[in-house]
């Protein structure tokens, strides 16, 4: 397992590798929580200038400016204002916030801590996804430790600023990354998404003015107040700054976590050089799933000679996605058919059921990918898939509906070989294939 900055100096992964950079000595011995302390000598507004200036997009998938999401909170409101980190890491693909809560802690906290000021928030939550229940030990004695030296609590650093934090965890339901069911989840009913607008920067917690973001967008915070705002977006592009954490899976020699400048070029080379090329040396390179099972998986004549830049305008101009940055590689000996199938079965145990298109579409597809599996695949499955896709995508109450269309939606028109193997011999293993 590969924990490395490629291309950069290391940011997110500084303490990846030094003993003991969980706790708070070796964190302030590596320059922890200077940037706070820079940032309480800072007005509310440069904060979220710098932020905004930093070209920041949110790291849990959806990309939206930290800044302006920062911004929209009503600071003047009398209600209490809270932080919420989103600790769910549930994307299939995705891995990298696991190692950042484990081995390097005090990076989040310090992160919510400045939001916290800038914000005027009294009260952050971390909400850890069940599965990760383990974790929570971790974060626990990393908070008892800067209660015990007064960076939480009461009169933060002998100021003015009181802010505490807690930890809580889900129960595994992938629905909860969804930042609206969290809070739901967090608030104690079940984790069903809720109508937006009001968005949670004007209604979150308790109906009172809220910031999620999740563990790596708010661990980068440090390092641009550090930096400023301009330098960590240079290290990226102008519309994606700084860097990114990459969870690395598959037909590759080296799978692990890695870091990468926003920008990146390209991706062919970051698969057979930087990540040690395929794990089979006779096996070829059959397709990528850049963002995390949610994207639009991408064959070969997308990737190779195509110079593919690692951000989110290159991987919207190559026909995908950014999204987490769960990296899954495949060889040819994967069937695109065999591993839609799997996820399509994820999304339908995962849908929460609140809404019509998502409960219902998610449980069709798996039938039809059933049927098609079993031997009893006809020539109109195919398009029945992309029809139900249509009627799930953009009309859901969440994107998880979005989530279980794009990988069948694009697996369908990338690799309809696989798809003809299947609906018009019946089987993965011929190798006659028909027009569809």
């Amino acid at each position: 397992m590969e924990i490395r900055a490629i291309g950069c100096e290391p940011l997110q992964l500084k303490r990846m590798h030094i003993h003991d950079g969980h706790t708070l000595k070796v964190y302030r011995e590596t320059g922890g929580y200077e940037s706070l302390k820079k940032a309480m000598g800072m007005s509310q507004d440069d904060i979220i200038n710098e932020v905004k200036a930093s070209a920041l997009r949110g790291r849990g998938g959806a990309g939206f400016p930290t800044g302006m999401k920062w911004s929209f909170v009503p600071r003047q409101s009398p209600k209490n204002k809270y932080i919420v980190c989103n600790a769910d890491e549930s994307e299939p693909g995705s891995f990298k916030d696991r190692y950042l809560l484990e081995r390097d802690p005090h990076a989040l906290i310090e992160g919510m801590l400045i939001a916290a000021f800038a914000l005027g928030a009294t009260t952050g939550y971390i909400y850890f996804r069940g599965e990760y229940n383990y974790l929570i030990d971790v974060m626990d004695a990393a908070l008892a430790e800067c209660r015990e030296a007064g960076i939480l609590g009461k009169n933060i650093l002998g100021s003015d600023f009181s802010h505490e934090i807690y930890t809580h965890t889900g129960a595994g339901a992938y629905i909860c990354g969804e930042e609206t069911a969290l809070l739901s989840s967090l608030e104690g009913y079940r984790g069903h998404p809720r109508m937006k607008p009001p968005f949670p920067a004007i209604e979150g917690v308790y109906a009172s003015p809220t910031v999620i973001n999740n563990v790596e967008t708010f661990t980068s915070v440090p390092q641009i107040i550090e930096m400023g705002g301009i330098p960590w977006r240079d290290l990226g592009t102008e519309k994606s700054g700084g860097t990114k954490l990459w969870s690395v899976s598959g037909h590759v020699k080296k799978t692990g976590v890695y870091e990468l400048p926003m920008g990146y070029a390209d991706m062919e080379k970051f698969i057979m050089e930087d990540c040690g090329g395929m794990l089979r040396d006779d096996k070829k390179l059959k397709a990528v799933i850049p963002g995390g099972s949610s994207v639009y998986i991408m064959n070969t004549s997308q990737i190779l000679g195509k110079n593919v830049t690692m951000d989110y305008e290159g991987l919207v101009t190559a026909g995908s996605a950014l999204g987490t940055g769960g990296f899954i590689v495949m060889d040819e000996t994967v069937d695109i058919v065999e591993s839609t199938h799997n996820l399509s079965q994820f999304y339908k145990h995962e849908s929460c059921g609140w809404c019509t298109p998502c409960r219902e579409g998610t449980d069709w597809l798996v039938k039809i990918f059933d049927r098609i599996t079993s031997g009893g695949g006809r020539p109109e499955d195919a398009q029945l898939l992309l029809d139900i896709c249509d009627n799930i995508e953009g009309k859901s109450f969440c994107p998880l509906g979005d989530a279980a269309a794009w990988p069948i939606q694009s697996a369908v028109k990338q690799f309809p070989e696989d798809f003809k193997k299947w609906i018009m011999n019946k089987t993965n293993g011929s190798d006659v294939t028909a027009n569809v």
